[in-house]
């Protein structure tokens, strides 16, 4: 009898990112889902029934999306449980305080948050935008400390803390000079023409770095 033959363990394949397109069908439902619509809902609310009518209309939708995915035997990801929890919290002040600033000021105090977060990681081992990245596309140890995409990292965090920066400020601006339906309108018109733009140099950027990593 002949010796059983040693399996060689296969040659390791090269990292891809999968197609821009995929990517986008991948991110739409979620951007409308947690972007659009809820703004959307709220706007039509606040039309229909006052401020009342649409915090709670708002609330409804949030509620509404956990409901259905309980019904479907889906996962509830813990952020959606965080953000019902969130909507739940401002919606109340909103009501009891009568002041419809107080629901929007709190999420653009967080996106100051982020972009410090951002943009104080930059030089730290692990960045923040890493974690985000690593959680959003796993990429193999090797990778990334390679040092092209630890220069890489630094500057996606001070692309992204300069882009939630530019984005808590617009917010905050318009929240406090303008009405509550122009701040709708412009702020989330504008928001998602910045973090489309953001976010597709970010993935070309990245692909490009990806590429020149696995060459050399």
């Amino acid at each position: 009898m002949t010796a059983p033959a040693l399996a060689l363990p296969p040659a390791a394949q090269p990292h891809v990112l999968p197609k821009i397109s995929v990517l986008i069908r991948h991110a739409v439902p979620r951007v409308l889902e947690g972007m659009i619509l809820p703004v959307a809902v709220f706007y039509a609310g606040l039309l229909v029934a006052g401020l009342n009518g649409g915090l709670v209309m708002a609330v409804g939708w949030v509620y509404g999306g956990v409901a259905l995915r309980l019904v479907r035997r889906q996962a509830v990801p813990g952020t959606v449980l965080l953000a019902m929890l969130a909507i739940t919290v401002r919606a109340a002040l909103a009501l009891v305080t009568g002041d419809v600033v107080l629901y929007f000021l709190q999420p653009t105090l967080g996106v100051f948050c982020a972009s410090l977060a951002f943009l104080t990681t930059a030089a730290a081992p692990r960045p923040l935008i890493q974690r985000v990245t690593t959680d959003l596309v796993p990429l193999p140890d090797h990778l990334v400390h390679h040092p092209r995409m630890r220069r890489f990292f630094v500057h996606l965090s001070l692309l992204w803390g300069t882009v939630q920066f530019v984005n808590g400020s617009l917010s905050l601006w318009l929240l406090f000079s303008e009405s509550i339906e122009t701040y709708l309108i412009v702020r989330t018109s504008a928001v998602a023409v910045l973090m489309v733009l953001a976010a597709g140099a970010s993935l070309l950027a990245f692909k490009r770095v990806l590429r020149a990593v696995q060459k050399a």
